[in-house]
């Protein structure tokens, strides 16, 4: 189905949606030579996402060495914290698998404040890049795996907040939120061969619809990715 803005995928349940988008990404994967970059997302529909890829029937197929691992936000908290996303992903799948540590980027939260820790984190993905900006014919990353909350927020760019209106930088500090937060901007986010939105559960049926829509209320409406832009939903959610 065609929705407002991409291909719009509904899935029976949460975990018939990670089974779908776990084989939709491992077929991205192989098809591409060369490094994979991925933006990854925190939250329910991640994590299982995050086991399916890690599970036999498709750790194996998966091209881990080539594909380099960052993350679209992280809470303010240390790494290892049950809160942040990078622990989640690191749990449910990047333990599990056979992935060099050079190649996951986690969003720095220790020895920093959290200003220092977003410009840190734009510093590293300019040096991935290769430039000091970006380019809309050369992509940042291959895929960008988002949620979306009830209020409407993705990655953390919340309803309200000064960083809807950042163009210049990559990334910024989310500074009111508790915990504080770094992310990606809408810049950076957009900058994908690539993105995908999971969203499952019938407290996102609002926030959904208003997506599906084109409210420009809603922060996630407000993207614009430059590739292929897919949505991802459970039956609740759409019901």
């Amino acid at each position: 189905m065609s929705g407002a803005r991409g291909e719009l995928e509904i899935l029976p349940d949460p975990p018939a949606l990670a089974e779908r988008v776990a084989q939709w990404i491992t077929d991205l994967t192989r098809v591409r030579n060369g490094d994979f970059a991925v933006a990854l997302s925190g939250g329910s529909t991640p994590r299982l996402l995050y086991r399916a890829l890690a599970s036999n029937r498709f750790a194996k197929d998966f091209p881990w060495p080539r594909v380099q691992w960052f993350w679209g936000d992280e809470r303010f908290v240390p790494l290892d914290d049950p809160n942040s996303n990078y622990h989640m992903a690191w749990t449910e799948m990047l333990s599990r698998v056979p992935v060099p540590v050079s190649r996951i980027h986690a969003i720095p939260t220790e020895g920093f404040s959290v200003e220092q820790s977003a410009r840190a984190y734009e510093t590293e993905l300019k040096e991935f890049y290769g430039a000091e900006r970006l380019d809309p014919k050369r992509q940042l990353f291959d895929l960008v795996l988002l949620g979306l909350g009830s209020d409407g927020h993705t990655a953390s760019l919340f309803p309200g907040s000064s960083v809807l209106e950042e163009r210049e930088r990559w990334t910024a500090a989310v500074t009111d939120r508790t915990p504080e937060r770094i992310t990606l901007t809408y810049g950076a986010l957009e900058n994908s061969a690539h993105t995908a939105f999971l969203v499952s559960g019938a407290e996102k049926h609002a926030a959904l619809d208003g997506l599906l829509k084109g409210d420009q209320r809603l922060p996630a409406t407000r993207l614009h990715p430059g590739g292929e832009l897919r949505f991802f939903v459970d039956a609740a959610a759409m019901s």
